[in-house]
């Protein structure tokens, strides 16, 4: 097989005048995990589908398995879409076998490795248990091992995390890296940035339709350079204050009573600088610690503060979800 099971080359979707990816280009190493990482509507799940052949795009190329997506090649990947639908009169068993079949297994091979999957991951007694009887966890669950029944050597999930708690979003995590560990492929998308830096090999970003970042975590965090995060009462401009002393602020987050800046250290200059710099422009500090970088913070060293609220917001409504 290409050593790369998927490459998109210049590719863009449109519809009607709305341009949802554009021009992106995209190559998905063998053996690697990979973070499609973005807001909602960034254009991660229309270009997972472009690579895939559900979505045609207006123009650029998409090989999977080195050809255009066709039956044979998706023989060869796991597909969980963001939109979750179970039949749900049928039991989880049947659920996941049905699915194994669908991909080429026989009868009894797919019963077995639906058997085998639903006790390594603690359904094994709900595997009588018809779908709509199931708790919606445990039904996402069952979706995400009919992805990978028939172990497939690509895996695609969009935004496999969305609607799980944070102990069955351990166990996918869990999950992805065994799935590695087997040989998979892994290409997911997720607005989740702590996902991406606990498992990814690389890491693509995505904001209004076009691709903002596509390297390894230290070269995301190398966009950064080294920083400092100092808190502040509300209603006070830390970046008015320290522009003048050489030091450029950006509004990361609101904590409690007061919001945190991440402050961008130049060369030569060290986070005590920047803390005593604060205090001699008389900022009302809350909290001070020496940076250790994130990816939300790149991302909005790349995009700025408007693309980064609509991260918060996908986030927000995952939490309501």
């Amino acid at each position: 097989m290409p050593a790369s099971p998927l490459i998109m080359t210049a590719v863009t979707k449109r519809f009607g005048q709305f341009t949802a990816v554009d021009n992106l280009s995209l190559d998905v190493p063998e053996g690697q995990i990979i973070g499609f990482l973005g807001p909602n509507g960034a254009g991660k799940s229309t270009s997972l589908r472009m690579g895939l052949g559900i979505m045609e795009p207006d123009s650029g190329t998409v090989e999977l398995f080195g050809s255009a997506p066709n039956v044979q090649a998706l023989r060869h990947v796991g597909f969980l879409p963001e939109e979750r639908g179970l039949y749900k009169k049928m039991t989880a068993r049947d659920t996941i076998s049905h699915f194994a079949r669908l991909k080429g297994l026989s009868a009894s091979d797919a019963r077995a490795r639906a058997d085998e999957l639903l006790e390594a991951t603690g359904l094994g007694e709900f595997s009588r248990s018809r779908i709509s009887k199931l708790s919606k966890g445990m039904a996402q669950k069952v979706q995400i091992l009919s992805t990978l029944a028939h172990r497939p050597d690509f895996l695609i999930l969009d935004e496999p995390f969305s609607g799980l708690d944070p102990v069955n979003q351990q166990a996918l995590e869990d999950l992805i890296r065994a799935e590695h560990d087997r040989g998979a492929t892994i290409l997911f998308s997720t607005h989740v940035m702590e996902h991406a830096e606990r498992l990814c090999d690389r890491i693509v970003m995505m904001a209004r339709g076009r691709k903002v970042l596509d390297g390894t975590l230290k070269e995301a965090f190398a966009t950064l350079g080294q920083g400092a995060r100092i808190s502040v009462e509300h209603g006070f401009d830390l970046a008015a204050a320290l522009s003048p002393k050489g030091f450029e602020a950006i509004r990361t987050a609101d904590v409690g009573h007061g919001e945190t800046w991440r402050i961008e250290l130049p060369p030569g200059r060290e986070a005590q600088d920047a803390l005593r710099a604060a205090l001699e422009a008389g900022a009302p500090i809350t909290g001070f610690a020496p940076e250790e970088a994130r990816l939300r913070d790149v991302f909005v060293s790349l995009v700025g503060e408007a693309d980064a609220a609509a991260l918060e917001a996908s986030l927000a409504e995952d939490e309501v979800a």
